[in-house]
């Protein structure tokens, strides 16, 4: 039987993410416009940089930091913006980002992954319009680039909940809200 296109670039993903260099998890991005990949990318550090698997140790494990917190202390530079840095800005405009992230020592995939908010501020900006993100070997999740510019996780709870209020009620001024007149 023959794969789904889909699971087909979700399995070059994954493939890509081998190359990956990170002792906590391997990811794989690649990013694909009218059926042809444009650029591929994979967690690792900078280029002429240690890695991690060369060093044998990651900073963030070490600092017993939990996953998807304080990615400033992390070394590697992530598959996605490694994927985005290798593609001009008119081969990905319209483009789909596929994703896998797998265990090192298992090499499962890991289910329920997603991106950081700053790869997401750089895929954004990319013009990407989609991303696919491997949860088993055959389920995925499909995300509209659009829906992480119109449900901004980058805002402050109360901004969103009193600039939702101010919406509902018309009231609009100078300032948004008190949160940013500074209260």
């Amino acid at each position: 039987m023959r794969i789904s296109k889909t699971n087909y670039y979700l399995d070059i993903a994954e493939t890509v993410s081998e190359r990956c260099t990170c002792l906590r998890r391997r990811y794989g991005a690649i990013i694909v416009k009218n059926d042809s990949i444009v650029s591929t990318g994979y967690n690792g550090a900078p280029r002429g940089r240690e890695n991690c698997s060369d060093m044998g140790f990651c900073l963030r494990e070490r600092m017993n930091i939990p996953h998807g917190e304080r990615y400033e202390l992390c070394r590697s530079i992530h598959a996605e913006q490694n994927a985005v840095i290798s593609a001009s800005r008119e081969e990905m405009d319209g483009a789909t980002m596929y994703m896998v992230c797998t265990d090192p020592e298992s090499g499962a995939v890991v289910p329920g992954t997603s991106n950081c908010m700053m790869c997401r501020r750089v895929i954004i900006n990319s013009g990407i319009k989609r991303v696919v993100i491997r949860d088993t070997r055959d389920e995925y999740r499909e995300i509209n680039v659009s829906d992480w510019i119109e449900n901004d996780d980058s805002l402050p709870d109360e901004y969103k909940a009193e600039r939702a209020a101010d919406d509902k009620n018309g009231e609009h001024g100078g300032h948004c809200c008190s949160y940013c007149k500074g209260n």
